[in-house]
């Protein structure tokens, strides 16, 4: 458990950071400690300046791991936001990462986040908009431009769950207008409530059931970018890849990162395990996913040709074992300085 915020940003914030393509031992590209006098507030820090021609992108503030990240959290970002050129500013724990900008009113940081994810459960669709705040690939204007489209995207699904979970009044009046002639007595709104609520139950059920039908059924393997929320797509018959070991994997992609080519790690599945390896060989396993139990995971790491299995609980707990990545990585490559 990485208590402390120091903890969180070695062990995840900055493989995350070089994952995105940014050189974090590179000051004049990622800034630590970050400084700017802001009014009466002097001398205060945020955790890292992203910059880019010798202007600052992204703020980023870093909590404890176990921290639950609230806007009080936020405070120096809201300041800092103001007096640089950044128009992105990250709130972490190294687990969960909240993406603000200024989609309400230039130049002054939202109170709410555009964009979330969290590295223990990550989605086809976040891996896709991380995308764009790599360094590669980084276009300020058009992240702002659809920083709206995606807070609304995201207001929009928690109210859509709010109704699933449970319809409102408004929205059993709409349903049962359409199918009901009648007049809509107490009695009958309750028991349209009950029965939509059940309805739209068994529609998504019917809808993973399909999903999952086709998966085990289909004899092509699916690329990666096709594997989302809670769906199994196949690699080869009986083989299927969930998004636990989706989301292992880029932890490990994360990690190897600070010493290769992130393109280098590639996953590899199979029936008793899920393999991830260097350069897409099989002679160079960099650690394997033993996810396949009900209750216990198992991720294995490697020294030669020998596998030690170790018992985790929790995504989150594969960045401990960084340096034996990191070694293992060294081990299957000589041009990797020690």
């Amino acid at each position: 458990m990485l208590l402390t915020e120091e903890a969180a940003k070695t062990a995840l914030v900055m493989p995350f950071l070089q994952s995105l393509g940014y050189d974090v031992f590179n000051p004049s590209e990622v800034v630590p400690e970050f400084t700017a006098d802001v009014g009466t507030k002097k001398g205060e820090k945020v955790d890292y300046a992203i910059c880019n021609g010798g202007k600052v992108t992204i703020l980023i503030e870093c909590k404890p791991s176990t921290a639950e990240l609230n806007i009080n959290h936020a405070a120096q970002l809201f300041r800092y936001f103001s007096v640089t050129d950044a128009r992105l500013a990250v709130l972490t724990n190294g687990v969960k990462y909240q993406f603000y900008s200024d989609v309400e009113k230039p130049n002054k940081m939202d109170d709410k986040p555009f964009f979330t994810f969290s590295m223990d459960a990550i989605k086809a669709t976040d891996i896709k908009t991380l995308e764009k705040f790599g360094k590669s690939g980084f276009d300020i204007d058009k992240i702002v431009q659809e920083a709206g489209n995606l807070k609304i995207q995201s207001l929009l699904r928690k109210e859509i769950e709010k109704e699933f979970a449970e319809p409102s009044e408004d929205f059993v009046r709409m349903m049962a207008a359409r199918v009901h002639d009648g007049r809509l007595t107490p009695a009958v709104k309750e028991n349209f409530g009950r029965m939509l609520g059940a309805t739209i139950g068994q529609i998504i059920r019917d809808l993973v059931t399909d999903r999952l039908s086709n998966a085990l059924n289909a004899s092509a393997p699916a690329p990666l970018d096709d594997i989302g929320d809670n769906t199994l797509e196949p690699v080869e018959d009986g083989v299927v890849t969930t998004q636990e070991e989706v989301s292992g994997f880029h932890i490990v992609q994360a990690i190897a990162s600070k010493l290769v080519d992130p393109k280098r790690i590639i996953i590899r599945d199979a029936k008793s395990y899920c393999a991830i390896l260097l350069d897409d060989n099989n002679r160079k396993t960099v650690a394997r996913m033993h996810f396949n139990g009900i209750t216990t995971k198992y991720f294995g790491t490697f020294s030669g040709k020998d596998e030690q299995r170790n018992l985790i609980s929790d995504l989150t707990h594969i960045y401990q074992f960084a340096p034996q990545i990191e070694a293992r990585l060294r081990e299957l490559d000589d041009n990797i300085p020690i």
